[in-house]
């Protein structure tokens, strides 16, 4: 069981930054594609993704039911800045944590992200509503900042309304935009 859960977690993990990476170049930020989650690569992330894989949902959720909390995701969102979760600081006069914007470039990345696992999870029932269906079931409860939010709202609609082909070109324009 151990040698089919690393085997399966492996492949899953390899298939989601393949796929991430292809959405990247086709966005125009391939170096976040071949950066992207390699953190799932260190012992923290990596054993209990063995441990708790079952192949159709991430093993976070797993480790989240036997535990009460996922320390693979508080690992990773913690050094992944395409993660909406990693956006929160202190605010000085409420002195509380809020989340913050984030630069397009991770917002960008995170629809990569978001699209692709959809496409793994999904395999072949996939279909281009899908990531903003996962998006817009866990909207009330999400902390993220309203910006940020609301930019990738957008990109995930023009997903499921025009298609990736669109997206990706629009995402492109804003990358050069933003290099100018």
């Amino acid at each position: 069981m151990i040698l089919r859960n690393f085997i399966g977690h492996f492949k899953t993990v390899q298939q989601h930054r393949h796929q991430v990476f292809i959405n990247c170049v086709k966005a125009g930020i391939p170096w976040r594609g071949f950066v992207h989650d390699l953190s799932k690569f260190s012992p923290t992330e990596f054993i209990p993704g063995v441990m708790y894989f079952q192949g159709n949902r991430s093993p976070n959720e797993r480790e989240r039911e036997v535990y009460g909390c996922s320390r693979a995701w508080m690992h990773h969102k913690g050094r992944n800045r395409h993660h909406f979760e990693y956006w929160t600081d202190y605010n000085p006069e409420t002195k509380r944590m809020e989340p913050v914007k984030m630069p397009d470039i991770f917002i960008f990345e995170m629809f990569c992200d978001r699209v692709a696992a959809s496409k793994i999870y999904n395999k072949e029932k996939y279909n281009n509503s899908m990531p903003l269906e996962y998006f817009l079931r866990a909207k009330p409860k999400r902390i993220i900042e309203k910006t940020t939010a609301a930019k990738l709202e957008f990109l995930l609609t023009m997903l499921r309304d025009k298609g990736e082909d669109e997206v990706f070109r629009y995402i492109r324009r804003q990358v050069r935009k933003s290099r100018r």
